[in-house]
Order: C-alpha cells, then structure tokens, then sequence
C-alpha cells in the first residue's frame, strides 16, 4: 500500500490575499515519488488525519488568527501520525519571544525587545524602528517609523495590545534597503536554496495596509557568512534534529554582518518556483519521512 501524505493548508480567505504557488506541484512530485498525496485545509473536522503516514504543515497561513486552535490541532495531529514539523517546534516557533533565546544562546539577531499591556511606557528606539505583533506573518500588523512619528508609534502598539497581543520593537535594519533579505531553505537538515528579496516596510505605508510579503524575489547564492549563521540558528532551535524543513531570514546588521530577523518552522514559503530544480529533492525526503 502506498504511502499517504497530507499537506495542511488554509481555506482561501476575502481577507488573505496569499496563493500557496507550490501546494500544487508539490502535491503532484510527491505523488510522483510513490506516495499518495493530499491537501487538506487543517482545520477541516472531517478530515482523519490518523489515515495518513505523514501530516506536512504546508500554507495554514491563517494561523495567526487561531494560534490556541492551531497549537491544539498540531498536538492531536502529532499524536495521530507524524507531523512535521513537530507539535513542539510549532508551538515554540508560533511567537516571535523566540528572537530573545536565540541572542541568549548566542546567535546574531536583529535587536528586540517586547512589550505586553502591562509592562508600562514603552522605550522606543532613537533612530528609525519598527514595530509588530510577536504573533504575526505576512508583515500582518507590521510597521515601520521615523524618530519623530513616536506618537503614531504609541498609538499602533495600543492596538496591538487592545487585540491582546504583545508587540515587538526592533531598529530599522537600514541596510535591507539595498542588500534586501535573504532567506536560506533547509530540508532534512541541510541546505537546499536561498532567495533574496526587497525590503517590504516602505516608509509612509500604515501598519494595518495590506503589504507585499515577497517584493522582488530572485535566486540568491549565500555567502559562507549566512550560511554559517543559518546552520547556527538552527541548531539553537529546540527539536533540532526533527525538523524537516526550516527557513532562515536574515538581513545585514550596521557593520554589515548577517543577522537572523526570524526563523521560519512551521509554515514557510519554500521558493520551489524560484528552484524548480529542488522540487523532485524535496518530494523525494517528504516521501522518505513518510516511510
């Protein structure tokens, strides 16, 4: 009997304005690998996840929306069958908190603080900073102001607070604006292709406009550098050696050293349209986890 796999996605959403590009091709290579391949909206109650060998997060980008729903899910589908990644990695990853154990443990990140409701005045940075939920995706809620906008700034970590959410403060990393964000995709623990992308908070855009999560996206070679860095996040990640698949966004610091901005393991955009040539990779090791 074949292997049968399942590649969680979202219901299509007025709200969202995302295309998962790679769900099909995905479905059809991994099905071309020789197992069964399927996918399925993760909070469908219909669906029996216990029926499949594996469970891949794909494209639930509305998670953000249901972090306590999806947590839950992700623990019951891990307790079914495989999930990759794990329930413990998702629930880890599903907040950006996860910044300040990454600097703890050593790692270059972009500086960060947090701030919840109660925590008082909020410090913000003297320079050009940006601000967002720790629980977020897309640039959802993300915005980017200049020393004299702190009123505005204030206003925006209300709302974020007044929706129950804790708010994220970082400098504005300003060399994105011209050496972009570069994100390093690793699969079965080792590296498969990177992109590069332009900076997505323009100055002058509101938090709460839409954004383009993926200006510009071009094939990227990393230097020894981002890469070294990449495998260094990783490997402070908790469930190191069960990831399936991970990506690593970085940006250029001051000094012009990589820095992690976030690490992405539960529902990352892949890029296999930008690296056709690791699509049958890919489903090959999704197909090898499977079994």
């Amino acid at each position: 009997m074949a292997l049968a796999v399942a590649l969680a996605t979202f219901r299509p959403q007025d709200h969202i304005d995302a295309v998962d590009r790679d769900l099909p091709d995905l479905v059809r290579a991994v099905t071309a690998a020789g197992a069964t391949a399927r996918a399925e909206h993760w909070d469908d109650p219909d669906v029996d996840w216990s029926a499949y060998d594996l469970v891949l997060i794909r494209s639930t980008w509305d998670y953000i929306e249901h972090v306590a729903e999806f947590t839950a899910w992700a623990e019951r589908v891990g307790a079914m069958t495989r999930l990759a990644n794990p329930a413990g990695v998702v629930r880890w990853n599903t907040d950006k908190r996860y910044l300040g154990e990454l600097a703890a443990a050593g790692v270059p990140t972009v500086p960060t603080a947090y701030a919840t409701r109660s925590d008082g005045e909020l410090d913000l940075p003297a320079g050009e900073f940006v601000i967002k939920p720790t629980v977020g995706g897309g640039s959802h809620l993300a915005g980017r102001y200049r020393p004299d906008e702190h009123a505005a700034a204030r206003a925006h970590v209300a709302r974020l607070h007044a929706e129950g959410l804790t708010a994220l403060v970082q400098p504005y990393m300003h060399r994105i604006d011209t050496t972009g964000e570069r994100a390093l995709i690793f699969f079965g623990g080792h590296f498969r292709h990177a992109i590069r992308k332009g900076a997505v908070l323009t100055p002058g855009t509101a938090y709460d406009a839409d954004k383009i999560s993926h200006p510009d996206v071009r094939a990227w070679q990393p230097t020894d550098a981002e890469l070294a860095l990449a495998e260094r996040a990783l490997a402070a990640a908790p469930g190191a050696p069960e990831l399936l698949y991970a990506r690593v966004d970085l940006v250029d610091g001051d000094d012009g050293a990589p820095r992690v901005m976030e690490l992405e393991l539960i529902e990352p955009n892949l890029f296999l349209d930008v690296h056709p040539e690791s699509l049958p990779v890919v489903a090959e090791l999704i197909v090898k986890t499977a079994g």
